[in-house]
């Protein structure tokens, strides 16, 4: 198989064959995210793409999930010749996976979407952040809030599944309640198949880690005020039949459900944990 580098999978594609189809992420300047800086953004040939699927062939993977941060963005006369050489070759793939920004999202048409959809694409993660623009602005995530919800509903009405994660404490502590409550309308507005919350990190080499260093971002205080910031977002979310997920290595507190059903659930989960009756997970690390 051609690797290039850190290869990086949303959790669910655990057990997926990973196709390296493109190289880094064609945005790249999220002032949160180290994945792929040391990656130059660049399309893998497509005969090399074509060798890795004849070598996994003989598998039988039930999944593919094609890398790496935004491989949607290939020309979709690229995506459907990698997807019939799927179909053809790993017959046993019943779901075909991919990173696609709001940026290779709203670059496709309706008719496009849908087009890969027939050829095995099912779901999209698409990473919306926070859904406050000032928020979006500062991290540099190349959108507002409204063109990331007409990208997630342009995926959801191709009739593919979305996943779409939010990061807590992306507003810091002067943005917390605005990043909660703008959140949770987006999610509204797109109502995806499924949510998954990250905590923040601060990772080296980011811009992120220089603001904080120098004291110009000041993250939330601790796994109280995370949870206190995830329960505005859970209140106030309308998503029916919206898998919901905030169990990442991240994250201080593992919450599962389906909401709307599970909210009065998980909320109560949150309360215990606020009010000292249930414990926070002691190994998360969130620091440099």
């Amino acid at each position: 198989m051609h690797y290039s580098g850190d290869v990086f999978r949303p959790p669910s594609e655990a057990y997926s064959l990973i196709l390296q189809v493109t190289l880094g992420c064609s945005h790249n300047r999220c002032a949160f995210c180290y994945m792929y800086k040391a990656k130059k953004f660049s399309i893998r040939p497509l005969r090399e793409v074509f060798e890795d699927i004849e070598e996994a062939a003989p598998y039988r993977f039930r999944r593919v999930f094609l890398a790496d941060g935004d491989a949607l963005i290939l020309p979709t006369e690229t995506l459907v010749q990698i997807l019939t050489r799927i179909r053809k070759r790993i017959p046993t793939c019943q779901r075909v996976g991919v990173y696609g920004s709001p940026n290779s999202i709203l670059r496709k048409t309706p008719e496009e979407l849908e087009t890969l959809r027939k050829l095995g694409l099912g779901i999209v993660y698409m990473g919306l952040e926070s859904g406050n623009d000032a928020v979006l602005k500062k991290f540099d995530k190349g959108f507002d809030a409204a063109s990331i919800i007409q990208a997630g509903q342009r995926v959801k009405q191709a009739g593919l599944l979305l996943s779409v994660t939010a990061i807590n404490g992306l507003g810091g502590q002067e943005m917390s309640e605005a990043h909660a409550l703008d959140t949770a309308k987006a999610f509204t507005a797109m109502k995806p198949d499924y949510v998954g919350m990250l905590t923040l990190r601060v990772y080296g080499n980011t811009p992120l880690a220089g603001w904080v260093q120098r004291g110009e971002f000041k993250l939330l205080d601790g796994p109280l005020a995370l949870a206190r910031e995830n329960r505005l977002l859970i209140e106030h979310m309308d998503c029916e039949g919206t898998v919901f997920r905030s169990n990442h290595a991240s994250n201080y507190l593992a919450l599962a459900g389906t909401l709307n059903k599970d909210k009065d659930r998980l909320l109560a989960q949150l309360d215990a944990a606020l009010e000292g009756k249930r414990r926070f997970r002691s190994e998360v690390q969130l620091g440099f």
